[in-house]
């Protein structure tokens, strides 16, 4: 990590030429320079969800309140990734009632990369902005983000305090240490679901990844392609309804099969 004009933090991937990022992470909304004016009056709201029946109404009603606040144009997409509970006939009853709802509904459980990367390419809007729909974020610190957006490409959420158990966490931990080991990339909080985009960028990256390493391959290209990052924190809170699948495993297990074949990409570019 070097630093470049400005004082901005420089990231690049070992033995990849090319990858350098002018961003600024680790750094709070205040570190650096001051917020410029605000970009954007459309965004798209990205929510993957699995067996989520007891929190995915109160999200989606949540997104369609706060957003509106915001901008002018909101849509909620929400990627059901197969559950076997009623997430599937209480997203289509709210779809009924609101046009700007957008189920997407797959009929088995394909993963939670999978579901994102749906919702974020069927975006339309010019921002786009995902987050879980287990609730576990307060969505009207979207301004947080927002502010920055006018001089970013990426603006994402680290959580300042975590409040997920103790396993959880040091999973988190390790995680990040191991992708910093083996990809260089430095970012505080890899897989906050919390982040804001400018549409563009996904007309520039193509993700892959079908589990829970998504976030890393995103912000990985990310870089790669020189794009500017901006870490703010955000809040937390614990999850009080249904149950979390991201430390089972077997997804612990495709996420390290996925970084590996990760950095080799890296390394053929």
């Amino acid at each position: 990590m070097n630093q470049g004009s400005g004082g901005e933090v420089v990231v690049g991937f070992p033995g990849v030429a090319g990858t350098a990022w002018t961003g600024t992470a680790g750094e709070t909304a205040s570190a650096d320079r001051k917020p410029g004016p605000v970009r954007g009056s459309s965004i798209s709201v990205v929510f993957p969800a699995y067996n989520e029946e007891q929190n995915i109404e109160k999200a989606v009603r949540q997104a369609f309140e706060v957003m509106h606040q915001h901008f002018d144009e909101v849509e909620v997409i929400v990627v059901n990734d197969g559950s076997a509970d009623d997430t599937h006939d209480i997203l289509e009853r709210m779809k009924a009632e609101n046009g700007n709802l957008l189920p997407i509904h797959f009929p088995r459980n394909r993963g939670y990369g999978a579901a994102l990367c749906t919702g974020l390419y069927a975006a339309s809007n010019e921002l786009v902005f995902f987050s879980d729909s287990d609730l576990q974020f307060d969505l009207r610190e979207i301004t947080r983000l927002k502010e920055w957006i006018d001089q970013y490409d990426i603006v994402a959420g680290y959580r300042e305090h975590r409040a997920d158990p103790f396993n959880r966490r040091m999973n988190a931990w390790g995680w990040k240490m191991f992708v910093r080991m083996m990809l260089g990339l430095k970012v505080r909080d890899i897989d906050c679901a919390f982040k804001l985009f400018r549409r563009e960028v996904f007309k520039t990256v193509q993700l892959t990844s079908v589990g829970a390493m998504v976030n890393t391959e995103l912000l990985s290209l990310s870089v790669k392609h020189g794009m500017r990052i901006k870490e703010v924190p955000v809040s937390h809170f614990r999850r009080v309804a249904g149950t979390q699948t991201g430390a089972k495993l077997s997804v612990i297990l495709r996420a390290f099969r996925e970084l590996l074949a990760m950095r080799r990409r890296l390394k053929l570019a």
